[in-house]
C-alpha cells in the first residue's frame, strides 16, 4: 500500500515513521489525501471473517478442483473502509470523528486490481467544524469504481505519535486432515508393507494409520528389534503381521518383491534411509513404468486458498528435460488423483523470461511446448513463471503476465531437488503449511516418511496412498 497527501510544505515529513492529522484550521477546501492499494484474495477472506458477510458472489472461489480468481469480487464496503482508513489515519487524520458517508459502486474490483482512493475537502462548516470530502476511488484503467461522500467533525488538537504496526493476521482453513480421511475411509483399508519401522515414530504412524481405518499394515523388519522398540515404548503391535528378516537391506528387498507379487498395494519407508528403499524398487522390474519415479508435496497453507502440489523436492537431484516431463505428468495424475480436473502447472524459474543462460527457464520453455503438442496432457502448464507470479494474481497483474496459469497455480514444479526441498520446508516451518508426501512413477504408490514428520503428515500421506492405490485398481499406472 502505498500514499501520498498535498499539503503544506511546513507539515511534510517521514509518514513511514510518523503519524500526524490536520486540525480543522489547518485544512483548506481543496486538500487532497490519496493512496494506492492493490487486492488480495486475503484482503477479501479477512473483511468477511470481519464482518460476517460471506455472499457467495464475493467469495465464490472454486473449490480445489480449479479456481477462476478472475471472477471474484471485493465487497463494496471494502472500498468504504479505505475511505475510512483514508480519513481516520491521513486527512484529517487521528481524532477524526466520522459523521456520515453515502457510497455509489460503479464497478467491481478483483484481485490484482489496484485502486487508488482519494479523498478532497469540498466544503468547510466553521461553526461546527465539520467537513465534507468527496471521495473517489479509481482502479488501474483509470475506471471510477466507488465514489461518495463523506462528513466529519475535524480534530482541534494537533497529534503527532510515531507509527504503529498492525498485528499480522492469518486465515486458516483448518480440518483439512479430517476432511481428507473422512474422503477416503470409505474407500476401505490398503494391505501396505512398512519397511523397517525400527524406531518409536515409524511405530506409532503405522499404528496411527490402522486406527485411522487407512492400512492393514505388514511390518517387514528384524522380529526381535521390532518387538524390543514397541515393548520400550510402550506400544502395542500385537495382532499386526510381522515380515521378519536380518536387517534394512533385507527389509527393503522383501518389501520391494512383495509389491512386485501383488501381496501390498502399498508401500511405506520406516527408519531406513530413502536411497536404500528406492535402489531394491528400482531393482525390480515388475514396479517400473514407463515413467521417471518423482516425489509430490501435496501442501496447504494458510497463505493459499486450496491444496497445491510441490515436485520434486525428494527423488531427482537435477532432473533432464525428459525427466521433468515426467515430474509434470505424475503430478498431474496426483491433481487428477484428487479431483483436480484440469490442473494448472506452473514451470518454476528465477525469472518468468526466457534466458538462455538459465536452464530452468529454457526446460520450462520447452515443457509448455510439449504440452502444446500434446505430450503431457491432462493439464494446462505455463512457464517460466517465477514463484510469485505463479502464486500471487497480483503479482502476475503487476508483472504484465497474462496466463491461466499465473497466480493460480496448482502444480508447482521446482528446477531441482535442492530449491523444491527448501521451498517445502520453508511453507512448513515459517510458513504453517501442511503436507503429505507421496512417490509415483511405480506400480504401487510410495510413502516416504522423513523423521521430522507431524503425526498429521504421516497420517495425510498414508490418505493419499490409499486414494492412489485404490485408482490404480481401475487404472494400473
Amino acid at each position: 500500500m502505498t500514499d501520498k497527501l498535498s499539503r503544506p510544505a511546513n507539515l511534510a515529513g517521514d509518514d513511514l515513521l510518523t503519524v500526524r492529522n490536520f486540525t480543522f484550521e489547518e485544512i483548506a477546501i481543496g486538500d487532497t489525501a490519496a493512496m494506492e492499494h492493490t487486492l488480495t484474495l486475503e484482503d477479501i477472506q479477512l473483511f468477511a471473517a470481519l464482518s460476517g458477510d460471506a455472499n457467495p458472489q464475493p467469495l465464490a472461489v472454486e473449490d480445489a478442483a480449479s479456481t477462476d480468481f478472475h471472477g471474484v469480487i471485493a465487497h463494496g464496503m471494502l472500498g468504504g473502509a479505505l475511505i475510512s482508513a483514508m480519513l481516520g489515519t491521513r486527512l484529517p487524520g487521528p481524532g477524526t470523528i466520522y459523521l456520515g458517508q453515502t457510497l455509489k459502486f460503479a464497478a467491481p474490483v478483483r484481485i490484482g486490481d489496484t485502486l487508488t482512493i482519494s479523498v478532497t475537502v469540498s466544503a468547510r462548516d466553521e461553526a461546527q467544524k465539520r467537513i465534507t470530502f468527496a471521495c473517489l476511488g479509481v482502479n488501474q484503467d483509470g475506471q471510477s469504481v466507488i465514489s461518495g461522500e463523506a462528513e466529519v467533525i475535524a480534530p482541534s488538537k494537533r497529534i503527532e505519535r510515531a507509527r504503529s504496526t498492525l498485528p499480522e493476521v492469518r486465515l486458516t482453513a483448518g480440518g483439512g486432515l479430517t476432511r481428507l480421511l473422512d474422503h477416503v475411509r470409505p474407500l476401505g483399508r490398503i494391505c501396505m508393507a512398512v519397511v523397517h519401522p525400527c524406531d518409536a515414530l515409524s511405530l506409532t504412524a503405522v499404528l496411527d494409520a490402522r486406527a485411522a481405518g487407512l492400512i492393514e499394515p505388514i511390518l517387514v523388519a528384524p522380529r526381535a528389534k521390532l518387538e524390543a522398540i514397541a515393548a520400550q515404548a510402550g506400544l502395542d503391535i500385537s495382532g499386526i503381521v510381522i515380515e521378519d528378516v536380518a536387517h534394512s537391506h533385507a527389509a527393503a528387498a522383501r518389501a520391494a518383491d512383495m509389491a512386485a507379487q501383488g501381496k501390498v498395494a502399498a508401500l511405506m519407508k520406516g527408519s531406513l534411509h530413502t536411497d536404500e528403499l528406492m535402489h531394491a524398487i528400482l531393482a525390480q522390474p515388475c514396479l517400473r513404468t514407463k515413467r521417471r519415479i518423482s516425489h509430490c508435496f501435496l501442501m496447504q497453507t494458510p497463505a493459499y486458498p486450496r491444496p497445491f502440489i510441490i515436485t520434486d523436492a525428494a527423488i531427482n537431484i537435477a532432473p533432464t528435460l525428459e525427466d521433468k516431463a515426467d515430474i509434470v505428468r505424475n503430478a498431474i495424475d496426483l491433481a487428477h488423483a484428487i479431483g483436480v480436473a484440469q490442473p494448472r502447472v506452473a514451470i518454476l524459474a528465477a525469472v518468468e523470461t526466457v534466458n538462455s543462460e538459465m536452464k530452468a527457464t529454457l526446460d520450462a520453455a520447452a515443457l509448455c511446448k510439449m504440452a502444446d503438442r500434446g505430450q503431457i496432457a491432462g493439464g494446462i502448464v505455463d512457464g517460466p513463471l517465477a514463484f510469485d507470479n505463479a502464486v500471487s494474481v497480483a503479482a502476475a497483474h503487476i508483472k504484465g503476465i497474462v496466463s491461466e496459469v499465473a497466480g493460480r497455480a496448482d502444480v508447482l514444479v521446482v528446477p531441482d531437488l535442492e530449491s523444491g526441498n527448501m521451498l517445502a520446508k520453508q511453507l512448513e516451518y515459517l510458513g504453517g503449511a501442511s503436507s503429505a508426501g507421496i512417490v509415483l512413477g511405480a506400480k504401487v504408490p510410495i510413502v516416504l516418511t522423513s523423521r521430522a514428520d507431524s503425526r498429521e503428515s504421516r497420517l495425510a500421506s498414508c490418505a493419499i496412498a490409499l486414494l492412489l492405490a485404490h485408482r490404480y485398481k481401475d487404472a494400473p499406472p
